[in-house]
């Protein structure tokens, strides 16, 4: 695939401090292939490096599909050829779900149509997920012989086990409102609206103070399992109590206006 390909099915923009990645194969239902999967492991970590991306918006072109996984089509070609597929967790390509989860700035899933598969596993990979009011969720890969390698490992931690091990074990999907009742979705609004909703949103987001954005996401990521004790005592990610951002911040409240952050 040339480069101009990739970069038109994997869609980048920076628009107020906010990266836009809209995964763009709408004849694919947004389907994951080697090279996207790979492209999306490479914006996840420019996000993290560039100081002028205050949070991450990851989305999909059309309302069909979010992401429908994998790209069982290619995974077909592979086995059919006798080329092994990726093994996930294995090999020196990153893992696309784990850098996501591992982006240090705030995450938002706006999905605008159905999430399932590895599509479901990245929506659970960012920190917050909006949805369109006809989208379903699920992990159907039980069906299909594959393994959900991320999805056995983070939907239990998100939702009563019992619950995860059902979506799991039948493979079955959810509707939105339903992900919204087990706590798997942060707002479900109808598709004509999710645009202006997320994009209101996410502003809203991004105006509080940048350092802050990040120590929440360090800390609450890397004290995930950690006891309260220790989480306590982590100290991950910028600390904000030292910065200008903080006299700042402090400052504009005092004096009744708005802050201007810096990032330092």
């Amino acid at each position: 695939m040339t480069e101009a390909a990739l970069t038109d099915q994997v869609r980048y923009e920076v628009r107020d401090r906010v990266a836009h990645i809209t995964l763009n194969r709408p004849e694919r239902r947004n389907a994951l292939s080697y090279a996207v999967m790979d492209r999306l492991v490479e914006l996840f970590a420019e996000c993290g490096r560039d100081g002028d991306v205050w949070a991450v918006v990851l989305t999909g072109t059309g309302d069909r599909a979010f992401c429908a996984g994998a790209d069982l089509k290619e995974l077909d070609e592979e086995a059919r050829a006798g080329r092994p597929i990726r093994v996930p967790m294995t090999g020196p390509a990153r893992n696309a779900h784990e850098a996501l989860l591992e982006l240090y700035k705030p995450t938002i899933a706006v999905l605008n149509g159905h999430a399932l598969a590895g599509g479901f596993e990245l929506a659970l990979a960012a920190d917050l997920r909006i949805a369109a009011d006809h989208v379903q969720l699920g992990l159907p890969e039980a069906k299909r012989g594959m393994g959900a390698n991320f999805g056995s490992v983070v939907l239990p931690r998100l939702i009563p086990r019992s619950l995860a091990l059902e979506m799991l074990y039948t493979g079955e999907p959810v509707s939105a409102h339903r992900g919204r009742e087990l706590g798997l979705l942060n707002h479900v609004v109808p598709s004509a609206e999710l645009e202006s909703f997320s994009a209101k949103f996410v502003a809203g987001i991004v105006a509080n103070a940048p350092l802050s954005l990040r120590r929440y996401k360090e800390m609450a990521t890397k004290g995930w399992e950690m006891s309260v004790p220790a989480a306590l005592r982590l100290n991950a990610g910028p600390n904000p109590y030292l910065s200008r951002d903080r006299e700042e911040g402090v400052r504009a409240f005092v004096e009744k206006r708005e802050p201007r952050w810096e990032a330092r």
